[in-house]
């Protein structure tokens, strides 16, 4: 028996029957270095029989109490595998011929997905009596995981992903699904065209919204169709909404370079994508940027002034306010847009409320310099984020929808 500090190249795991014959089978056939037998005090004896035949090899024997229970054989198959990767298996394969039915069941449940080999010992001639294979005529048989032809795994670990707005993430796992030899035609089209899409929010999520629109409109059609046509529910569901979202993107790209409220609305957004992901500190900082926006945005709604554009100022503005824009801050932002309109006689505006609600608003900015992405060096809590986008709602400024999750 090798000893327990040796790392192993090779594991199998098998359930074990009533006879020996299968796992002997499977040892010449895989020639593995660590054997984990998941037996009962009833196979016992054929546990003592397996390694009487190959001795030299190193045993584990995982008893399972209840031989009719999925959850025990799920649990033990599960113990079985973790003790095949502690001692450094490179491959494991799992032969499911022995034992009852939930313990094969509950075995291949167990180890789908986890990168096992999966082995089967059977054959044409059995015994009419016993039902077993006759001696002499088996014939093992190596299965694929159905979980690896439908790279479940994968999926999941994409949906988990764009859950989390780590749309890179997602992309890296797209692309793995798009190395798998195994897809046909029509996967390989919609993994390829749902791939162009979530790459296309990636760069929306950086605003890059024009690269987005070009990505995601070419895409997302096809992606859809096909989903439509497996009429698989939730693809469609996402695919859809995230189509009602283009006429959103379209007004972004048009307007590029324009301080608008559907890019105040963006922008929110994009802070409570940051938020949900725990990234306080980012999303603080584009709050901050969003009150200087909502300012500008207001400011262009109502006079078509784009204020770090001068191109766009009445002749009536003043030398003095032109030069005061040219390296505002928030406040002066604010200070400068407040002496526009006083200047053009506009009243009731969104720089006016803001001036008289500074002395509230302060503390939160003030926060936000404290923050290490600004000019301190104390990290952004998820209470000091709620405090400051609750100033938009109190301002009436709601943000995008969210984009559709998985």
């Amino acid at each position: 028996m090798e000893t327990q500090t040796k790392q192993v190249e090779r594991a199998l795991i098998a359930t074990v029957g009533r006879t020996e014959d299968p796992i002997l089978i499977g040892i010449v056939e895989h020639e593995p270095n660590l054997v984990l037998l998941l037996a009962t005090q009833e196979t016992l004896g054929t546990v003592a029989r397996v390694q009487e035949e190959f001795p030299d090899i190193e045993y584990r024997t995982i008893l399972l109490d209840d031989a009719e229970s999925l959850i025990e054989a799920f649990r033990r198959a599960r113990e079985a595998y973790r003790l095949a990767k502690e001692r450094g298996a490179q491959v494991v394969v799992t032969d499911i011929t022995g034992g009852t039915k939930p313990m094969t069941a509950g075995a291949t449940l167990a180890l789908s997905g986890m990168g096992v080999v999966f082995s089967y010992v059977g054959g044409p001639d059995r015994d009419p009596e016993t039902g077993r294979v006759r001696r002499g005529y088996e014939r093992i048989r190596v299965l694929e995981d159905p979980t690896e032809r439908y790279h479940e795994a994968d999926w999941r670990a994409f949906k988990a992903n764009w859950n989390a707005w780590r749309m890179d993430a997602a992309t890296a796992v797209l692309d793995r699904i798009l190395r798998l030899p195994i897809l046909g035609p029509a996967e390989r089209r919609f993994y390829q065209h749902l791939s162009d899409v979530v790459r296309g929010l990636a760069a929306w999520d950086r605003f890059h919204h024009q690269k987005a629109l070009e990505q995601i409109e070419k895409a997302l059609p096809v992606a859809l169709a096909i989903a439509e046509a497996w009429r698989h529910g939730n693809k469609v569901r996402v695919l859809t909404r995230l189509e009602q979202e283009l006429s959103r993107l379209r007004r972004l790209a048009e307007k590029a370079g324009k301080p608008t409220r559907n890019l105040l609305a963006d922008l929110l957004a994009n802070a409570e994508r940051r938020a949900e992901a725990g990234r306080y500190d980012d999303a603080v900082a584009r709050l901050y940027r969003a009150v200087e926006l909502a300012v500008e945005a207001d400011l262009y709604s109502r006079t078509g002034i784009v204020l770090r554009d001068l191109e766009t100022w009445p002749s009536e503005l003043g030398s003095d306010l032109r030069e005061r824009v040219q390296y505002a801050g928030l406040k002066a932002v604010v200070d400068v847009v407040f002496d526009i309109d006083l200047r053009l006689g506009n009243q009731g505006t969104f720089a006016q409320r803001i001036r008289g609600d500074w002395g509230w608003i302060e503390p939160f900015l003030e926060r936000r310099h404290k923050s290490i992405l600004a000019h301190g060096t104390v990290p952004v809590n998820k209470e000091d984020y709620q405090g400051f986008r609750g100033l938009f709602d109190e301002w009436g400024i709601e943000s995008a929808d969210p984009w559709p999750r998985w």
